[in-house]
C-alpha cells in the first residue's frame, strides 16, 4: 500500500512538472509579450492565432521546415540500417569476440558530441561538407549510431540461434538470412529505435549551429533562434514556433505510440 502511493505521489509530481511549463508555452503563444508576463499561467485574453501566422510567413521558415524533413528523413533510414547490419553481425558472432565488438560499436555513447565538434569541423573543412546538409546528415548518423547499435544488437542477440542455423542448413545466404528473418523479426525493436532517432534528429541543434552559416541551409530548430533577440525575446513567437516544429513528432508518437511499446518490452521475457 505504502510502495503504491509512493509511486503515485512521484508519478503526480512528475505530471505537474511536465504539465506546468507545457500550459505556459500553449498560452503563452496566444497572448501578447505583456501579457504573458502579467500572467504567464492565466487564460489567454483571444485565441487568434497571430503569433503562429506570424511564424508561418516568417522569412525561410518553410525552407528551414524542408531542410529538417530532408535530414531527418535521410538521416534515420541510414542510421537504422547501418546499426541492423552491426547488430545481426554481432548476433551471429560466438564468445568473446562477439561481447568485444558489441561494447567497442556501443563504447561511443560514452563520449560527448561535444569532444568531437573540432576534429569534425576540420575534417568538414577540408572535405568541404560545411554549410551542406549532406555534412549534417553524415553527422547525425556517426553520433547516433552507437546508440542504435545498442538497441538492435541487444535484441538481435537474444533471437534463438537456431532461426539462423536452420536458414544455414537450407542454403540461404547471409544477406537473405539478414533481410527474410532477422530484420523482420526485430521490426518492434526497428520501430522503437526509429522514434527515438526522429526525435534527436529533428530536435537537433549543436551540428547545425556548428556546421551551418546560410540562412537557406537552417534546419527548423537553428531557424528558430532567430526569434531570440540579443536583448529582447519575442516569446509568444518562439512558443508558437516551438509547438509547431514539436508536431511532427507529436504525430509520429501518436501513430507509432503501440510499436515503440512494443519495441520497448520486446525481449522482456526472453532468456
Amino acid at each position: 500500500m505504502l510502495s503504491s502511493l509512493t509511486r503515485r505521489g512521484f508519478l503526480a509530481v512528475y505530471a505537474i512538472i511536465i504539465i506546468v511549463p507545457l500550459t505556459v508555452v500553449i498560452f503563452g503563444s496566444f497572448k501578447s509579450t505583456q501579457e504573458l508576463f502579467d500572467g504567464p499561467f492565466s487564460f489567454p485574453q483571444s485565441l487568434a492565432p497571430d503569433a503562429y501566422a506570424e511564424v508561418i510567413g516568417a522569412q525561410n521558415l518553410g525552407r528551414s521546415f524542408t531542410n529538417s524533413v530532408i535530414v531527418t528523413a535521410c538521416s534515420v533510414p541510414i542510421t537504422l540500417f547501418l546499426a541492423s547490419l552491426a547488430g545481426y553481425a554481432v548476433a551471429r558472432m560466438k564468445g568473446f569476440w562477439s561481447w568485444a565488438i558489441f561494447g567497442f560499436l556501443v563504447l561511443g555513447m560514452a563520449i560527448p558530441a561535444q569532444a568531437n565538434m573540432v576534429p569534425l569541423y576540420v575534417l568538414f573543412q577540408r572535405l568541404g561538407l560545411l554549410d551542406t546538409l549532406i555534412g549534417l546528415i553524415l553527422a547525425n548518423v556517426v553520433s547516433t549510431l552507437p546508440i542504435a547499435v545498442f538497441i538492435l544488437g541487444g535484441f538481435m542477440r537474444t533471437l534463438p540461434r537456431e532461426l539462423y542455423e536452420a536458414s544455414a542448413i537450407d542454403g540461404t545466404s547471409t544477406w537473405r538470412t539478414y533481410a527474410s528473418i532477422a530484420v523482420p523479426l526485430s521490426a518492434p525493436s526497428l520501430a522503437a529505435a526509429g522514434i527515438f532517432l526522429f526525435v534527436i534528429h529533428w530536435n537537433e541543434l549543436l551540428y547545425p549551429l556548428l556546421f551551418i552559416q546560410s540562412p537557406e541551409n537552417r534546419t527548423l530548430p537553428l531557424a528558430l533562434l532567430s526569434f531570440q533577440g540579443e536583448f529582447q525575446t519575442d516569446y509568444p513567437l518562439l512558443f508558437a514556433g516551438v509547438i509547431m516544429a514539436s508536431l511532427p513528432v507529436v504525430v509520429a508518437y501518436i501513430f507509432l505510440q503501440r510499436y515503440f511499446v512494443a519495441g520497448i518490452t520486446a525481449g522482456a521475457n526472453k532468456g
